[in-house]
């Protein structure tokens, strides 16, 4: 035997190792207890045939499971319509997953109805929000855990919703990035109740394009299908997938991901966080095709454009501008949107109301943590901004004094209670974190 031979063996261990450690490094946000070492490298490397068998084994696991909880004790919610809460389901937690693993592996789990209340929108009206059980949570994250991999590795690069590492901020920064490079013709997309209208058929058609197993496809489905309840009232819903289901926002990416690979096909600069999509060109001429092809696209993938939202904004026109993740675009500046104004306005009222009994100290602290949290998210807007909110916020606290004092409204109060009271309380101000950002920054 010659001595390549003999360390031919030694070298593809070597080789086999290097790429498992690759793949682990690249994936490290997976489930270890799912993904091992040779079924990551196959992500990498490609299966035969293209398309993933006998993974139920892996969702019915106590590991997923117990993995799975933890999930949804991290991400809390209200219970479901068993009226069992997360805090209960803990304190019976092993058998609670034994009998959820028990039942995967059966085949007699079934889902519970889901629970659905309505939240308000910021702009007026209500947004419709189903709320599962806990145990139907554990499930879906647990498929969830098992699927997202396979369909992570065929996303493309432009799109960032509920995606592993990747956030608003990083599309915001990429939307930025376009502009500034002359990117000022942009296509601003808007799909009518998108959740809600995802034809069922096509969309398990795409994931049979990457998965066989039957057992998992019909767990997919019968979730798909759980019924609804709404006070008395108990249906089925023919199409879409379930706004506050666990596996929703994977399978949402899932049935745009065609839409990406085309726009990518075709030299289009997208940017999508899950359905709010904007595409930016340098011409008049590229945005048209972009708008055409969304458009026959759109059709063919049985959804609706809305269609005064979905428009072609030329950004070199006065007044011209469009929304993206809360904030509006317009002539090189960057402010929060007027729905997401209307919202913070709406809480701070709620914090600040003319007979609240507490501590003017105990009020600014838990205004304080709304006040920081927008202002992290908003932080990049025009700083005009944040000196008018300033201004308002401070405006609302000494009508509250005013309240207090028994008085009538006065002109004089600012100067009873000028800016520096409520500095030295401890109010945060935006503006001024602000301007010490960019004081810190210009100083390296």
């Amino acid at each position: 035997m010659s001595r390549d031979v003999q360390e031919n063996p030694a070298s593809v261990q070597q080789e086999e190792a290097r790429q498992a450690g690759e793949a682990r490094a690249r994936w490290a946000w997976t489930e270890g207890c799912v993904w091992t070492s040779r079924m990551l490298a196959a992500l990498v490397t490609g299966l035969k045939g293209g398309k993933w068998f006998s993974l139920i084994d892996k969702v019915y696991a106590p590991a997923t499971l117990a993995s799975a909880f933890e999930k949804v004790k991290r991400n809390k919610g209200a219970a479901g319509v068993d009226h069992q809460t997360i805090e209960a389901f803990e304190k019976e937690l092993a058998v609670n997953l034994e009998k959820l693993s028990a039942g995967l592996r059966s085949g007699t789990y079934s889902p519970s109805p889901v629970r659905r209340k309505y939240i308000a929108k910021a702009g007026g009206g209500e947004r419709p929000l189903g709320i599962p059980t806990v145990r139907d949570r554990v499930v879906q994250s647990a498929l969830r855990v098992v699927m997202e991999p396979i369909f992570e590795v065929t996303f493309c690069e432009h799109s960032y919703g509920f995606r592993p590492g990747r956030g608003c901020k990083d599309a915001l920064r990429e939307v930025d990035g376009l502009l500034k490079s002359g990117h000022t013709y942009v296509v601003d997309v808007d799909y009518k109740s998108y959740f809600d209208t995802i034809p069922r058929g096509p969309l398990m058609r795409r994931v049979e394009e990457q998965i066989s197993d039957g057992r998992v496809l019909e767990l997919l489905r019968q979730l798909l299908e759980q019924d609804v309840i709404e006070g008395m009232r108990q249906w089925t819903p023919t199409e879409g997938t379930p706004q506050g289901a666990v596996i929703s926002p994977l399978l949402a990416n899932i049935y745009l991901n065609p839409l990406d690979q085309l726009m990518v096909a075709r030299g289009m600069r997208m940017v999508r966080y899950a359905d709010d999509l904007v595409v930016l060109c340098r011409s008049r001429e590229q945005a048209d095709e972009a708008l055409g092809l969304i458009r026959t696209w759109s059709v063919e993938a049985g959804l609706t454009l809305h269609p005064e939202k979905t428009k072609l904004v030329d950004l070199q026109e006065p007044g011209a501008g469009f929304d993206f993740l809360g904030y509006h675009f317009e002539r090189g500046r960057k402010t929060p949107r007027k729905k997401s104004l209307v919202k913070f306005k709406d809480r701070i009222r709620e914090l600040t109301p003319r007979r609240d009994g507490r501590s003017l100290e105990s009020i600014i602290t838990t205004l304080n943590r709304t006040i920081r949290g927008w202002f992290e998210y908003f932080k990049h807007a025009h700083e005009w901004t944040f000196d008018s909110l300033d201004g308002w916020i401070r405006e609302r606290l000494r009508r509250m004094l005013r309240k207090r004092l028994k008085k009538a409204p006065s002109k004089l109060a600012r100067f009873k209670w000028p800016n520096a009271f409520f500095h030295e309380r401890g109010l945060f101000s935006m503006l001024n974190s602000l301007r010490e950002a960019k004081s810190a920054l210009s100083k390296r």
